[in-house]
């Protein structure tokens, strides 16, 4: 029986897969910005003489192992199917969590961290990519960016728990919840397809069968062939443009209010508004995506990334810099996901992992960067609002990178029927 137009035909149907990666991602976010939430305890802990400049290090020892555990996962992922390498992703994240909370030294937390960005690395991509050959072709940015808007829920619930617990309560326990991820590896050992398959279009569209299998065993090399070449540098150049917003947010938002005169409180009230706007701005620029826009909802999160940082860096009423908080929210981790839908969108099943893990993975230079690049300009910049200004240049560039995307369709007569035009994907080079 032909399948009904407009529906995957990869075995994982679309709604329990956008619930588990939302729940993923969301736990996921949690380990991602808890290392922002206990940065001001970090400062003021005893005995362990945290400065700004070993906060920011702390924060580019996480990125570090992100690369590793991207490209890995993702190659693994194309090879050996999304579960297998799904499942471990999860224990090796609750594992180094769980290190994280019982470190008894500077040294051994720093090391827990570098544990922790690379489980944190390769369940991005494998979710992604699950979710994508999931979901509804004329729904793709849409779901792929609901999944995707765990990373902002779980940096909510790191703000929310971060308020209660701290400054009075130990920071450690903010890292025993990273436990969690044990419980979904039942989940995810029934709902995750333990091989990927490609929909009918596109195969038909990306390339002959017998090409298909002859180059299969060299990912990579396909990925900087003619066909892909300029997107692929394109896309790991914007990956890592935005993964520097990201990461440098993520480690030094809260920081960067308390340095600006806020409370503790207050400064983290500030970073749930950050991921209650990339929750919304996420699922809305998906919305205009699905409308064949994903490029021109990319440059614009970009550039509102630019605008909002600045606008965090002048004295306003409260409202309005909650407000700003929140499209930063949206231009940081927001313009994230859209960079990692249109990776998605622009490679077939067969390569999708593998794109995303070394986009990922070659962008994460930026998440490695960026902490350390705020330090250093907070450090040489003796202006509270120094650091504020520094995350304007990677979003000016992310949205210029994007720009020199070239357009066109993947796919053409083969593509489902109720499927939009997908007018914003690469054009084969």
């Amino acid at each position: 029986m032909n399948p009904t137009p407009g529906t995957p035909t990869t075995g994982a149907r679309p709604g329990p897969a956008v619930a588990l990666g939302l729940v993923i991602l969301c736990i996921e976010g949690y380990d991602l910005f808890v290392l922002g939430a206990v940065g001001p305890s970090l400062l003021h802990h005893p005995g362990w003489d945290v400065t700004k400049s070993t906060l920011g290090l702390l924060g580019s020892l996480t990125a570090l192992g992100m690369p590793l555990g991207s490209i890995a996962a993702g190659w693994a992922g194309d090879l050996y199917g999304r579960r297998l390498p799904m499942t471990i992703s999860l224990a090796w994240l609750s594992l180094a969590m769980l290190l994280s909370a019982v470190a008894g030294d500077l040294a051994l937390f720093g090391a827990t961290r570098f544990l922790t960005g690379m489980g944190i690395g390769a369940l991005i991509p494998l979710v992604t990519a699950y979710v994508s050959e999931a979901a509804n072709p004329a729904r793709h940015s849409l779901q792929v960016g609901t999944a995707t808007t765990g990373l902002a829920i779980g940096g909510i619930i790191t703000g929310v728990v971060g308020r209660t617990l701290l400054p009075e309560g130990d920071f450690r326990t903010l890292f025993l919840f990273g436990v969690i991820p044990l419980i979904l590896i039942p989940v995810v050992w029934r709902l995750v397809p333990a091989v990927v398959q490609d929909r009918p279009a596109e195969v038909g569209a990306e390339t002959a069968p017998a090409a298909e299998t002859e180059e299969s065993g060299n990912r990579l090399r396909r990925l900087l062939g003619p066909r892909y070449r300029r997107s692929t540098l394109l896309f790991w150049a914007a990956t890592f443009s935005g993964l520097v917003i990201v990461y440098g947010a993520s480690t030094w938002l809260p920081t960067l209010m308390v340095d600006n005169g806020y409370d503790l409180s207050s400064s983290l009230e500030f970073s749930i508004a950050f991921n209650v706007g990339a929750v919304i701005g996420t699922l809305g620029a998906a919305l205009v995506a699905d409308r064949g826009l994903l490029k021109v909802s990319t440059i614009v999160s970009f550039l509102l990334a630019a605008v909002a940082m600045m606008s965090l860096s002048t004295p306003q009423p409260r409202p309005l810099l909650l407000a700003a908080s929140a499209v930063a929210g949206f231009g940081a981790l927001g313009t994230q996901a859209l960079v990692n839908i249109y990776v998605a969108h622009a490679h077939p099943a067969r390569l999708r992992g593998t794109a995303l893990g070394f986009s990922l993975g070659v962008g994460r230079v930026g998440a490695i960067v960026g902490p350390s690049y705020v330090a250093a300009v907070t450090v040489l910049i003796s202006s509270s609002e120094a650091g504020f200004y520094a995350f304007v240049v990677p979003a000016l560039l992310g949205a210029l990178l994007i720009g020199l995307l070239r357009s066109g369709r993947r796919t053409s007569a083969a593509a489902p029927a109720g499927a939009p035009a997908e007018a914003d994907a690469p054009l084969a080079q």
